[in-house]
C-alpha cells in the first residue's frame, strides 16, 4: 500500500477494507489524543494512515475545516511525542465531506513516546510496549548505543592506564570474591570493560573508556561535566559558591560530593549517652542521585548535569527526559547507557539495577526528611531533595558517633552537653551549680573536663567565663 499519494478514488477502496495494521479511523477531531497515539504506534511499527472524519464502520462523517485545523492535528502529535514526530497532514474531499489524512512512515528514530508511553501497532489496536521491547528498540535506534560507540579523534594513548588500575582495585574491593583479570591491560579494557574496540587495526576508546579512564574526557566531550552552585536563600538570584567538575565519571562524582559537603550543614547532637554529627542530608542518597544522573543522562544533549544547593533543598538536574512514565520508574531499569551502568556497578556505586529510587526514598525517610521528588522539567530529569531548614537538630543522626560514657563523662556532664548542643544554651559555673545542685568546686571540675574533651569551648576568663558547645 502506498502511503504518500492516495487519490480520492483509492481512499474509498481503502476505507472499504476497514481498519487494520496500517489503517486507523477516527470519527472526528475530538479524538485527537487517541489519534496521536495511533500515529506514534504506527511510527514504532511499519507506518500507516490515520483518517479523521471516518467512523469505525467506515461511514464517512467528515470534519469541519478551519484555518488552523491542519495545524491543530500537527500540534497534537509534535507536542506530545518524544523524539518528536512530524507527520504529513492533508485534507481530502470525498463527495460532500472533507476528511483529514495523516500519513505516518515507519520511523528510523523509534521508539517514540506519546505522553510518556510507548505504543506499537498490533492489528487494528494500539498496544503499550513492554519494557523489554522498548529497551530493544532503543538500543537498536543507532547501530550501537552511545556508550559503546568509538570516539572520533581519540586514540588508545588518550586513556590513562593508572586510572584503569585504580578502577580494577576498586572493583576487587567491591567484590572480593571476583577473579582478578589476568590479561594485559589493553585486553582487559577492550574485552572486560568495553572501554575500547578495534579501529583500523588499532584499539580505540569507546565513550565508556573515555568517561571512565580518559586523561581529559572533556577535551572530546565538553558536555560531560557537572555544574554545581550554592545559592543564597531559596532562589537563583545570588550564588555563594560554584564549581564546574571535570574529569572521569568517578572523579567528577567525588568532586561533586566534596562540593556538596562543604556547602551543606552539619551539627552536633546529643542523644542518650552519645554525641553524633548530624548532616543536613543523607549524603549516600545525594551520591545515588549523582550516579544515576551520570549513568542515565542523554549525552547527545548539549548541557551538562546541574546541581543546585539552596537553603531549603538540593536539586540534581540530568539532561534527558525519563524513558518511561515517571509513575513506573521505581523498580525499573531502563537506561540509555547500559555499559556505563555496569561500570558503576563494578565499583560498588550502583547496587541491583532499578533500585536507585527506592534507595533514595528510604535514606531520606531514615534521615527524618521528606522523600525526594522526581519530575521532568523541559528536557531535563530533576530530582529534588527537601531539606530540614532550621530543624536540622530534629534529624536522625547517621554518622560520627562518639560514646560520651567512654570519654569518662558522668550523667551531669552529659546532660549539660545536651543542653548546650541541642538547645543552644550558654552554660556558666553558677548556672551549672544551680541546675545540678552542686558546690562550686565540683561544677568547675565538671566544666573543665568537658572543655578537655574538645566538645565544649570556654569563652572569657574567671568569673565571666561562659561554656558553649564546640
Amino acid at each position: 500500500m502506498a502511503l504518500i499519494s492516495l487519490l480520492p478514488e483509492n481512499l474509498h477502496d481503502l476505507i472499504a477494507q476497514g481498519e487494520g495494521q496500517r489503517v486507523e479511523f477516527k470519527r472526528s477531531l475530538a479524538e485527537l489524543e487517541t489519534g496521536a497515539r495511533s500515529v506514534t504506534a504506527m511510527a514504532n511499527a511499519d507506518g500507516g494512515i490515520v483518517l479523521f472524519g471516518v467512523r469505525d464502520d467506515g461511514t464517512i462523517s467528515g470534519v469541519e475545516m478551519g484555518a488552523q485545523t491542519k495545524e491543530r492535528v500537527v500540534q497534537a502529535v509534535t507536542a506530545n511525542t518524544d523524539p518528536t514526530l512530524y507527520p504529513s497532514v492533508e485534507s481530502v474531499k470525498l463527495g460532500e465531506q472533507i476528511i483529514i489524512l495523516v500519513t505516518v512512515p515507519e520511523s528510523q528514530d523509534k521508539p517514540h513516546l506519546v505522553q510518556g508511553r510507548a505504543y506499537k501497532r498490533v492489528g487494528a489496536a494500539d498496544v503499550q510496549m513492554s519494557r523489554a521491547e522498548y529497551e530493544r528498540l532503543l538500543l537498536a535506534r543507532h547501530h550501537l548505543p552511545f556508550d559503546q560507540q568509538l570516539v572520533e579523534g581519540v586514540t588508545y594513548e588518550d586513556l590513562d592506564e593508572a586510572k584503569v588500575q585504580d578502577f580494577l582495585r576498586r572493583r576487587q574491593e567491591a567484590y572480593p570474591d571476583a577473579t582478578p583479570p589476568g590479561a594485559s591491560l589493553p585486553k582487559v579494557i577492550a574485552e572486560m570493560l568495553a572501554g575500547a574496540r578495534e579501529r583500523d587495526g588499532e584499539l580505540a576508546p569507546t565513550y565508556t573508556g573515555l568517561l571512565f579512564f580518559g586523561r581529559n574526557p572533556q577535551r572530546f566531550l565538553p558536555r560531560a561535566e557537572v555544574k554545581l552552585a550554592r545559592f543564597q536563600g531559596v532562589t537563583t538570584l545570588a550564588f555563594i559558591d560554584r564549581l564546574i567538575a571535570c574529569g572521569t565519571l568517578p572523579e567528577m562524582l567525588d568532586e561533586a560530593e566534596r562540593f556538596i559537603r562543604r556547602n551543606t550543614r552539619t551539627a552536633m547532637k546529643v542523644v542518650g549517652f552519645e554525641s553524633t554529627q548530624v548532616t543536613e542530608y543523607p549524603y549516600d542518597a545525594i551520591r545515588e542521585a549523582l550516579v544515576n544522573a551520570m549513568a542515565h543522562r542523554d549525552y547527545d544533549h548539549s548541557s551538562g548535569i546541574q546541581v543546585n544547593v539552596f537553603d531549603d533543598r538540593l536539586e540534581v538536574m540530568s539532561p534527558g527526559k525519563a524513558l518511561i512514565p515517571l509513575s513506573e520508574l521505581e523498580g525499573s531499569h531502563v537506561t540509555r547507557n547500559e555499559t556505563l551502568c555496569r561500570r558503576f556497578r563494578d565499583i560498588g556505586e550502583m547496587e541491583q539495577f532499578g533500585t536507585g529510587i527506592t534507595k533514595m526514598k528510604r535514606l531520606m525517610r531514615e534521615h527524618g526528611l521528606e522523600e525526594p521528588v522526581f519530575e521532568e522539567r523541559g528536557t531535563f530529569f530533576k530530582t529534588t531533595f527537601p531539606g530540614p531548614g532550621d530543624q536540622i537538630l530534629g534529624l536522625v543522626p547517621r554518622a560520627g558517633v562518639t560514646n560520651l560514657r567512654a570519654l569518662g563523662l558522668n550523667e551531669r556532664q552529659i546532660e549539660a552537653l545536651r543542653l548546650m548542643v541541642n538547645d543552644g544554651l550558654e552554660m556558666t559555673s553558677s548556672l551549672y551549680q544551680n541546675v545540678f545542685d552542686l558546690p562550686r568546686n565540683t561544677a568547675s571540675r565538671d566544666l573543665m573536663r568537658l572543655v578537655e574533651t574538645g566538645l565544649v569551648k570556654r569563652l572569657g576568663t574567671k568569673r565571666g567565663s561562659r561554656y558553649v558547645a564546640g
